[in-house]
């Protein structure tokens, strides 16, 4: 068969085709193409708050060092902007911060420790930040480290919002991290400041959950400090709670059930 029909019949496709096939990756899919290379997060820093929905999504394919690289390097700083210019939190940035839960080692590691560690976390961040942690489903063994590493760190109020959310999602904690929570308070015992609600009310709620898991010694030096540290309405229930509870160490003489 000759090829007699011509010019016409090998007309070159429509630019559209070539600019469908052809076209760049946005900066922000490029970078997901890309998530061997560790030092590309800086340069996203100021990525739009839409285009970090599918990047919270592909972090769950990520090996742990990786996201948490992302979350400290683009994440925590985008979110951070937000709120101090807009009081509140953006829909993506929040729906982002909470799908990032999906890799809680890397979470924590990532936003929670560092924003807690830098002593600047003002009380509207970690109101925001921390309700993630009452809508989302964390292992124990997450949110026992995270409880420790904020049992450690220098008082602030954003550190006790935190810590009083994670005690109050009611692990069945190991009696190391309840120690550890016994010491972070007793160590206000030679504070002189008047310490805010926000420190009253998370020991309130650490005494409501784990009263029957102290020893009788804790339970004595806390009603100690609440000689020291008093609040008009909370002191009293913090008190009452502890007088009126097991210990770990007391021995029960309830009676065994006779079996039918």
């Amino acid at each position: 068969m000759s090829d007699s029909c011509g010019p016409a019949c090998h007309r070159e496709p429509p630019k559209e085709h070539y600019t469908a096939q052809a076209a760049k990756l946005p900066p922000s899919s490029h970078y997901l193409q890309r998530p061997q290379a560790e030092d590309d997060g800086a340069a996203v820093t100021e990525a739009h708050a839409s285009q970090l929905r599918p990047r919270s999504i592909f972090t769950s394919s990520l090996k742990e060092r990786m996201a948490q690289r992302f979350f400290n390097l683009v994440l925590l700083p985008r979110i951070q902007d937000d709120i101090t210019e807009y009081k509140k939190l953006n829909f993506h940035l929040y729906s982002a911060l909470k799908k990032g839960l999906f890799k809680p080692g890397a979470w924590f590691k990532g936003i929670l420790i560092p924003l807690c560690e830098s002593g600047t976390c003002s009380l509207r961040e970690a109101i925001i930040i921390g309700s993630i942690l009452t809508k989302c489903s964390i292992p124990v063994l997450h949110s026992s480290a995270a409880m420790l590493k904020l049992a450690e760190m220098e008082y602030n109020g954003a550190n006790s919002i935190f810590l009083r959310l994670l005690i109050d999602k009611k692990y069945a904690l190991p009696f190391r991290v309840i120690d550890a929570l016994v010491y972070h308070f007793l160590r206000f015992r030679t504070d002189q400041r008047t310490l805010p609600v926000l420190w009253h009310q998370c020991l309130l709620t650490f005494v409501q959950r784990y009263k029957e898991d102290l020893a009788s010694e804790q339970k004595a030096a806390l009603l100690d400090l609440l000689k020291v540290h008093v609040h008009p309405q909370i002191s009293t229930e913090v008190r009452r709670e502890l007088a009126n509870s097991k210990s770990r160490d007391q021995e029960t003489a309830e009676p065994v059930m006779a079996m039918e």
